[in-house]
């Protein structure tokens, strides 16, 4: 049995988690500043991608990142943002109104109680949120592996092989595995991507996963060695 816990609100380990940030950051946003624009096909307008960009400092995206193939800033070219805009509408979070994105009571709520709104993010990105058809992901077995594998860091490679007998020349399983299992593990901040280039990606447990985590079926894992 896997059981998440609500970090407390003060947990120094949830600044690990660049989804959290970003949340916190928006959420505070729209209470301090007001609804957010968009654009008549409902993405957020480019004077919040453009804010959110330098504010979030997302690893992997930050502004001089995106600045590098974009000159200007749109939704989609921001990819955290775009997802963290469908994550907050799935939880309900905000809503659409008249052109303009809204805090809900429920948002205000989580925003004055960090932990739990980890929580909400973390269900609804690895539970409620859809896969491409060819990845079938088991959430339950699956962080029951990466409790394991990632014990004292795996491969990308590796851990493709062992959990879902993926060769490494099948480049489109690799990359699905990627983009709807050890992404969300990292922008949750229980996974760090210590990998030096994309092709040598190296994933090692944060000091949030056992904070956030527990494992009640498997036996008590070794201490991790660290050179």
């Amino acid at each position: 049995m896997i059981e998440f816990h609500a970090p407390a609100a003060d947990a120094p380990e949830l600044a690990l988690s660049p989804l959290h940030r970003a949340a916190m950051l928006t959420l505070q946003h729209l209470v301090e500043t007001g609804p957010i624009g968009l654009t008549p096909n409902y993405a957020m307008k480019r004077y919040f991608v453009t804010w959110a960009a330098e504010a979030f400092q997302w690893p992997g995206y930050l502004p001089e990142d995106l600045y590098a193939i974009n000159k200007v800033l749109n939704e989609h070219d921001f990819p955290p943002l775009y997802a963290l805009h469908d994550l907050l509408l799935s939880a309900k979070l905000v809503r659409r109104r008249k052109g303009h994105l809204h805090i809900t009571k429920f948002g205000k709520d989580l925003l004055a109680h960090p932990g739990s709104l980890w929580i909400a993010l973390a269900q609804h990105l690895l539970l409620a949120s859809g896969h491409d058809d060819m990845l079938d992901v088991e959430w339950v077995s699956v962080l029951s592996a990466v409790n394991v594998e990632a014990h004292e860091g795996v491969s990308q490679t590796d851990f493709c092989r062992r959990l879902m007998g993926v060769e490494e020349g099948d480049y489109h399983l690799r990359s699905l595995i990627y983009v709807h299992v050890l992404r969300p593990l990292c922008w949750l901040g229980l996974l760090h991507d210590a990998g030096e280039s994309r092709s040598e990606r190296f994933f090692t447990k944060t000091a949030l996963w056992p904070v956030a985590l527990t494992f009640e079926d498997q036996p008590p894992l070794p201490p991790v060695t660290r050179h």
